[in-house]
């Protein structure tokens, strides 16, 4: 029966659903973490009869056409911005506005990240500046961060300039963060590790809006994840109930093939 497969696809979509709300609840205190929701698009549809309707008016306008059910078309996710949390480490730099910081993985490929929660790598007399997965934090041409060990206090510009207190009190810039934004960031692609890759839907790097209204860094500063837990709970629950629809309606047509099996005895 058709209503069957109808029903199972509404099961799986709402699966799916509900893993996605579950990963926005897995990571509501995850540093730089947007939250995503999940898309769905109706099957094909049978025409089981078409609409005729002659040239005086008579017939039938309305068709009969039967859905087969529903499937995920994307995961959408939100780049709106989280809460500013301030904390007492001056590596600790958050965005305010729209962009993102430029990493560099291990293999040289260049990636992405709000994730400003930023650390030091000893190398000899210099520190590099990491990500908290080891990833080097890049500077305006793409080149890792290096600090003098010898500098007494680290300065961030909200520009994205990195200032330093030499022994003799005086400030030597030491580099400017690369930041930059995407046509639609909705299409860079999640790498794990609050890491993101651009695509061709993302399209390529571009530069950040200045001025007042734009982005902005700030240091000892954490973006908090943009996860909403009683609107991730609302949407949970409303998922388990379609779930639960969809699992009737199985439950329903697996009766009714069994009634329509007795018939024949």
């Amino acid at each position: 029966m058709r209503a069957l497969s109808t029903a199972a696809t509404g099961m799986k979509s709402q699966q799916t659903n509900i893993d996605v709300i579950s990963n926005n609840l897995a990571n509501i205190n995850t540093t730089g973490y947007k939250r995503q929701k999940a898309e769905f698009k109706d099957l094909l549809y049978a025409n089981l009869r078409g609409a005729n309707v002659n040239e005086a008016g008579e017939g039938e306008p309305n068709g009969l056409e039967v859905g087969h059910g529903v499937r995920p078309s994307s995961v959408s996710r939100f780049f709106t911005q989280g809460t500013l949390e301030r904390t007492e480490n001056p590596f600790d730099l958050a965005l305010d506005g729209r962009g993102f910081f430029g990493i560099g993985s291990p293999d040289g490929e260049p990636l992405y990240t709000r994730d400003g929660s930023f650390k030091y790598s000893a190398e000899g007399d210099v520190n590099r500046l990491v990500t908290a997965n080891g990833y080097s934090v890049l500077d305006e041409n793409d080149d890792p961060i290096f600090i003098p060990g010898d500098l007494r206090e680290i300065i961030v510009q909200e520009n994205g300039l990195i200032q330093g207190v030499d022994e003799n009190g005086a400030t030597v810039d030491v580099a400017t963060l690369k930041l930059v934004d995407f046509i639609n960031p909705e299409g860079l692609e999640a790498q794990g590790g609050n890491n993101y890759a651009a695509t061709v839907a993302s399209g390529g790097e571009a530069p950040v809006q200045e001025g007042p209204q734009g982005l902005s860094v700030r240091q000892s500063f954490l973006e908090a994840s943009n996860v909403q837990a009683v609107d991730e709970m609302t949407r949970m629950i409303t998922a388990q109930r379609a779930y639960e629809t969809s699992s009737k309606a199985v439950q329903t047509s697996d009766e009714m093939m069994g009634i329509a099996n007795n018939m024949r005895r």
